[in-house]
């Protein structure tokens, strides 16, 4: 949603266009067009997505949250809330050391027979 709001922004502010509900479904649908686009033409694109997703997506929804709660909130040592964030955090700490292997092996089997558009 920021992305769509930050380029009808500049098509409205920038570009004057007027504001209304076809401009946003316009912009919107050539946005996903282009980014479906970049997706099937780039080499190792889902490889890429779960190598470089699991440094960004791992700490900042999983375990970063956790970690800065338990901080501010300080609860009981082993309550309920208190085991649950540091189950959290490890799964979420294993899935950023996963993530990025399992997508890096992708990219590996995936270069062995590429073809660029054969």
């Amino acid at each position: 949603m920021p992305v769509f709001d930050m380029i009808e922004t500049v098509l409205v502010k920038k570009l004057r266009f007027k504001p209304s509900w076809m401009l946003r479904f316009v912009s919107r649908n050539i946005y996903v067009a282009f980014t479906m686009f970049v997706g099937i033409t780039f080499p190792f694109f889902s490889g890429l997505l779960g190598f470089f997703g699991g440094f960004a997506f791992a700490p900042t929804t999983y375990f970063l949250p956790c970690i800065m709660w338990l901080a501010i909130y300080k609860p009981r040592r082993f309550s309920l809330s208190w085991i649950t964030n540091w189950i959290c955090i490890v799964l979420g700490v294993i899935l950023m050391i996963v993530a990025p292997i399992g997508g890096l092996r992708q990219i590996i089997l995936q270069a062995k027979g590429y073809n660029f558009f054969s």
